[in-house]
C-alpha cells in the first residue's frame, strides 16, 4: 500500500491576500509590504524622522539674496541702477532655483527707478548739482565748528556768541575774511588741584595773555584799533572734566577783524624782528604811567621815569649795534639821534627831587620822544607805518 502523500497547500487565487499579510484596505493595495502612511516600518519614508511626500517634509525655501540687495539698494538711494540690475537678476533666479523673495525684488526694482528718474531730473535741472553743493557747504561748515579750546595758534573764528557769553563752539574762519578773533596761543594752568575760582584765573589769563599776544604781534601798529586782548579761559563745569586751557586771542567785537595780525619772527626778516624788538619796549612802559600825579604818589611816577629812560637807553643802543640795509639805514639812523635827544630829558625827570621839579621837566621828556617811533624806519623795512588810532581795551569769556 503505498502511503498517501501530504497534503498540498492549494495554490492562492491570483489577487487573493497572502498569509501573514495584510488584507487590502484603505490604507493598503495589493503588492504592497506595509502600510503607506505615518506608521510605516522604520527607515522607511513616512516613519518617524525619515523626511515623507507630506509638506512637512519638504526642503526650506531660501530668500534670493540679489532681491535683498535690490531693495536695500532702492532704499538708500546710493546706486540706484545697481538696485535696478539686482533687480532684474533676480527675478529669474527666483525662478529656476524656487526661491522666495519676488516682492522684494520688484519692490526693488520700483524704488530704483525711480531714483534714477529723480536722479536724471536732477541732472537736467541742475537742482541735483545744488544739492550738492549745499551738502558740501554743510558738511564744511560741520568740519570748521570747534570747541574753542581745540583752536590752535594761527586760526582764525567766527563766535556767534558775540563774545560776551561762555562759548561751546566756535567756527573757523579764512583770515583773510572777516573774523571776530585770532588765535595768539594757549597755557596750561597749573599749581591748582581744586577749581581756583573764576578770577583767578581770569588774572592769571590777563597777564600770560598779554605776554603771548605782545610775542604774537610785534609789528603792533599792524594790529586795528578795535581789535584787543581776548582769551577763552575753563569754566567750573569743564574744569571737573580736566580742562585747564587758556586760549589767547585778539578779538573785535564788530567782526570787521580782516587779514592776520600775525607778525612773530616766523613771519618776519631778521632786521625786522631785531627793530621791533628794540624800539616795542618804549610804546609798552609808555602805557604804563601810573593814573595817580605825582603830587599823590610821587614816588611811582618817579620809578615809572625811570623805567622809561632805560627803555630808550636800551633802543639807542639796539639800533646803533646792528647794521641796517636799504631804504631803513637813513631813517632808523635818524630815529636813533631823537632817542639820544629824548635820554638826556628822560634822565632828568626820573631823577626829579619833588613833585614840582618832575611837573617841570615832565613836558620836555615827552616831546623828545618820536611821536611816531619811527615811522619812515618802519616802512623802509617793510613793517607797517602808520599807528593806530586809539588804545586797545582787553576782555574774557
Amino acid at each position: 500500500m503505498e502511503p498517501t502523500p501530504p497534503p498540498q497547500p492549494s495554490p492562492t487565487p491570483q489577487g487573493a491576500p497572502q498569509q501573514g499579510w495584510p488584507a487590502p484596505g484603505p490604507y493598503t493595495s495589493p503588492g504592497m509590504p506595509y502600510a503607506a502612511g505615518p506608521y510605516g516600518p522604520p527607515g522607511h519614508p513616512g516613519a518617524p524622522g525619515v523626511p515623507g511626500p507630506g509638506p512637512y517634509g519638504q526642503p526650506r525655501r531660501t530668500t534670493n539674496g540679489l532681491a535683498i540687495g535690490s531693495l536695500v539698494s532702492g532704499i538708500v538711494c546710493c546706486l540706484p541702477p545697481l538696485g535696478l540690475i539686482l533687480g532684474l537678476i533676480a527675478l529669474p533666479q527666483i525662478r529656476k532655483r524656487d526661491q522666495t523673495g519676488k516682492g522684494l525684488a520688484i519692490a526693488g526694482i520700483v524704488l530704483s527707478a525711480v531714483s534714477c528718474l529723480l536722479l536724471v531730473v536732477g541732472l537736467v535741472t541742475g537742482s541735483f548739482g545744488s544739492f550738492l553743493n549745499s551738502f558740501k557747504e554743510g558738511m564744511d561748515e560741520a568740519a570748521r565748528t570747534k570747541s574753542p579750546f581745540s583752536l590752535r595758534t594761527g586760526q582764525c573764528f567766527g563766535d556767534d556768541g558775540k563774545l560776551e557769553e561762555y562759548a561751546t563752539d566756535v567756527e573757523i574762519v579764512d583770515c583773510a575774511k572777516p573774523h571776530d578773533g585770532e588765535v595768539t596761543g594757549t597755557f596750561k594752568v597749573t599749581g591748582h588741584d581744586k577749581w581756583p575760582g573764576e578770577s583767578t584765573i581770569d588774572e592769571l589769563a590777563e597777564k600770560r595773555c598779554e605776554t603771548i599776544n605782545s610775542a604774537y604781534a610785534l609789528d603792533t601798529w599792524a594790529v586795528p584799533a578795535d581789535v584787543w586782548l581776548f582769551y577763552y579761559m575753563p569754566s567750573r563745569e569743564s574744569w571737573r572734566l580736566g580742562d585747564r586751557t587758556v586760549t589767547c586771542a585778539f578779538a573785535s567785537e564788530k567782526r570787521s577783524f580782516s587779514g592776520s595780525v600775525r607778525s612773530d619772527p616766523a613771519t618776519l626778516t631778521a632786521d625786522q624782528e631785531h627793530f621791533l624788538k628794540t624800539v616795542n619796549p618804549i610804546e609798552t612802559v609808555s602805557y604804563l604811567e601810573p593814573e595817580e600825579d605825582p603830587d599823590e604818589d610821587f614816588a611811582a611816577n618817579k620809578a615809572w621815569a625811570g623805567e622809561m629812560l632805560a627803555a630808550i637807553d636800551a633802543a639807542r643802543g639796539g639800533l646803533k649795534q646792528h647794521y641796517w640795509p636799504g631804504a631803513s639805514t637813513a631813517p632808523v639812523a635818524a630815529l636813533g639821534k631823537e632817542l639820544d635827544a629824548a635820554s638826556k630829558l628822560w634822565g632828568k625827570l626820573a631823577g626829579a627831587a619833588d613833585a614840582d621839579a618832575y611837573w617841570e621837566a615832565y613836558d620836555a621828556a615827552w616831546d623828545a620822544v618820536p611821536e611816531d617811533l619811527g615811522a619812515k624806519a618802519r616802512t623802509g623795512l617793510g613793517l607797517t607805518g602808520t599807528p593806530p588810532v586809539q588804545e586797545s581795551t582787553s576782555g574774557s569769556v
